[in-house]
């Protein structure tokens, strides 16, 4: 019976907290944190940092003219040159840049290794790490993420709302998350350690959208940037409670860390067949031809971004503000 509440509070909480926070006026969006107050000695038990390396984005056709213009209604970027052992530096940078401005504002740091010998948490099935999952960006946006913990850390795990995966393992990873969080908080209550869960999503593309009445279409560059949304600080208090400090906007860093190339297959043939039916459609629109105006074929666009060598050291960087950003709120609700 004990398990059985245990197992429903669980998918209640993966349910309550899958959805991301919806960004803010501001660079933080805050959900209960009046329960960081009094917070001194913090254990950082996890601490994913996700790198997009496929993003599909699209945009609504008008008329067909975004086409005839030239703008990609619907744009595939694809990211290459980032290896597996860059990706894990940047996160071993990050996490450790994480712990020493920690230090510096005043907390007292455990050592984690505790959390993962409790009882409570052995009932938790770590993840594969890295993780790999489908995530929903936004209402127009999906990408493929690879996360990697510290190698510090000997456990990769993440709490409710760390991600929005898409499919089946969405819904499994979201039911373990909440079994995470429910091992974490008992782990909090005995310890007295607040229990600190980073997620930092990375994107190498920067992306522009048109307005209302713009012919340009979706324009994608290159950037590195720590997204909104997507990347948060979550704390488990003493108290059991858990408190998000979610990033309301992006924090990027400047510079030209990728090169940009358009791979679109058959660009020649897609170009003249977006021209014409752009043309065709516009015609029909200003000549109130309905059956030609609802001709809206769109233009895809597939860009590949090659990182630079100094793509890491704009992603450490960018992960550098963000934990500045995070831990300078976090000592101010404390």
């Amino acid at each position: 019976m004990v398990k059985a509440v245990r197992a429903a509070l669980a998918l209640t909480l993966a349910l309550a907290l899958a959805a991301p926070a919806i960004a803010a006026d501001g660079p933080l969006k805050l959900h209960d944190t009046g329960a960081i107050k009094g917070v001194q000695t913090v254990t950082v038990g996890a601490f994913n940092v996700g790198f997009i390396f496929q993003s599909l984005d699209t945009s609504k056709a008008t008329g067909g003219l975004i086409g005839a213009f030239g703008g990609a209604t619907d744009a595939k970027s694809i990211l290459v040159g980032v290896t597996p052992e860059m990706m894990q530096a940047i996160a071993d940078a990050a996490y450790a840049d994480f712990r020493a401005q920690l230090t510096t504002h005043g907390f007292t740091v455990a050592e984690p290794a505790s959390l993962f010998v409790r009882p409570e948490f052995a009932r938790v099935k770590p993840m594969t790490a890295p993780y790999d999952a489908g995530v929903r960006l936004d209402k127009h946006s999906t990408g493929k993420a690879s996360y990697y913990k510290p190698t510090a850390l000997s456990v990769q795990f993440m709490l409710p709302g760390d991600i929005v995966a898409s499919g089946m393992s969405g819904m499994g990873q979201a039911m373990a998350a909440g079994t995470t969080l429910y091992s974490v908080a008992q782990f909090a209550k005995s310890s007295g350690e607040a229990v600190l869960d980073v997620t930092y999503l990375i994107d190498f593309s920067e992306l522009k959208r048109p307005g209302a009445f713009s012919f340009g279409g979706l324009q994608v560059n290159s950037g590195v940037a720590v997204v909104e949304d997507y990347s948060k600080l979550s704390v488990v208090t003493a108290a059991g409670k858990t408190a998000a400090i979610t990033i309301g906007q992006p924090v990027a860093v400047e510079g030209d860390f990728a090169t940009k190339q358009d791979t679109t297959k058959g660009a020649g043939f897609q170009k003249a067949a977006n021209i014409a039916s752009g043309v065709l459609s516009g015609l029909g629109t200003l000549g109130g031809m309905g059956g030609l105006g609802g001709m809206k074929f769109g233009n895809s666009k597939t860009f590949t971004f090659t990182a630079r060598p100094d793509y890491s050291t704009g992603a450490i960087k960018a992960a550098s503000l963000a934990n500045g950003r995070l831990i300078d709120e976090l000592a101010t609700l404390r």
